[in-house]
């Protein structure tokens, strides 16, 4: 198994083992403390949300087969990464997904099927950033990297008016952005980090290394680990087991801290492993191996959770309610799904201006008429 994967960088923060015993690297010594607090429920709520949303992922990506949604990318493997970074996070803080963060989302407020009214191409953007059961968490962006930007401009705005850095834990604000491993080679995500340790932003940047760019490995797009990138920056940076929800919540909620308390931004690299396309119009098989499928398939972070939750003495009852949950939900996406029929065309016009403009009742006409000579009598 070893063979078929990256070694650990001695930096590398880990609580749990692949088999879900606690064994912190030397690096996950700082954290033990914080996690070794966490109660019963705490730990408990973790794996459901990790289950949770993998039915619900697994049932969009099923979906999208169907032919009910134009694309889908599955999350399928980084549910720990996801979990872990979106406790982390209090409610005034601000996310910035890229387009796989549907366990942050869910975990925020999202309603699942928002995401899956983007993926069907039905709305512009998903969901409204502003409307509070959305608990801060900005639209899907599908050109990569800009939300760094986004996340950055924000991030600049709060400390401009004083919302962190005030001694006030339950108000300071920070911001955390999540891009992944191809992201990170957009100049986007390194403008964005300029600016970041320029004004000493309360930021967390949240790289999601999934170990594939589409077809590309990360050993061809970086020569170095992925966190010195934000080193060369001079933002204090480490490297996290993203498969261990325990690891990842640990260090983002540090992060996040010391970002509310303005003592700059923070980068945190999750190493982790797309188990599966990385979009429903990829076939992975034509780049990669089943042996290095097979080996990450054993650091499973939903497998490794529960293992640890059954040493600690986590009833079947517990286990059987949350797969319970989890077929609800899953079953929940499909109906809804099947429900949400067809948009009107007159949609695409809408909000590309704040006002009404002149192209595009234009082009909205065109439409009409081109829609309208197919239903023409040919005779």
């Amino acid at each position: 198994m070893d063979d078929a994967l990256p070694p650990d960088d001695p930096a590398l923060v880990r609580v749990l083992a692949a088999d879900g015993s606690l064994a912190p690297t030397p690096a996950a010594e700082p954290y033990v403390a914080a996690v070794e607090a966490l109660s019963d429920a705490d730990l408990e709520q973790f794996y459901r949300d990790m289950v949770v949303i993998r039915a619900f992922d697994q049932q969009a990506t099923n979906l999208q087969r169907q032919g009910q949604l134009a694309l889908w990318p599955p999350s399928l493997g980084q549910e720990a990464a996801q979990v872990g970074s979106a406790h982390a996070a209090r409610a005034q803080d601000h996310i910035f997904p890229s387009y796989r963060e549907h366990a942050v989302c869910r975990i925020r407020g999202v309603d699942p099927i928002d995401i899956i009214r983007v993926m069907r191409g039905m709305t512009h953007g998903g969901w409204n950033p502003y409307d509070p059961k959305n608990g801060n968490t900005h639209i899907y962006t599908l050109v990569l990297g800009s939300q760094t930007l986004h996340a950055t401009g924000l991030a600049m705005g709060l400390r401009f008016d004083g919302k962190s850095g005030t001694g006030d834990a339950e108000r300071d604000e920070a911001v955390i952005v999540y891009y992944g491993d191809g992201a990170s080679s957009q100049g986007d995500v390194h403008e964005a980090m300029v600016f970041a340790a320029s004004y000493q932003t309360p930021e967390v940047f949240f790289l999601q290394n999934n170990q594939w760019a589409i077809s590309v490995p990360v050993a061809t797009q970086a020569r170095a680990p992925l966190y010195r990138r934000g080193e060369g920056y001079g933002i204090p940076s480490l490297q996290v087991d993203g498969n261990d929800v325990l690891a990842s919540w640990a260090v983002t909620r540090k992060a996040l801290d010391e970002a509310r308390a303005c003592d700059g931004p923070r980068a945190i690299e999750a190493v982790t492993y797309r188990m599966g396309a990385h979009t429903t119009s990829d076939d992975p098989t034509k780049y990669r191996t089943s042996v290095e499928e097979d080996a990450w398939a054993q650091r499973d972070p939903i497998a490794r959770m529960r293992a640890y939750l059954e040493r600690r003495g986590a009833s079947g009852e517990f286990f059987a309610d949350v797969d319970a949950e989890a077929h609800a939900v899953a079953d929940d996406t499909r109906e809804r799904t099947n429900a949400l029929g067809d948009i009107s065309r007159d949609l695409m016009f809408d909000h590309v201006y704040a006002e009404a403009h002149a192209l595009m009742n234009e082009e909205g006409r065109w439409l009409a008429d081109y829609e309208a000579s197919f239903e023409e009598d040919p005779a």
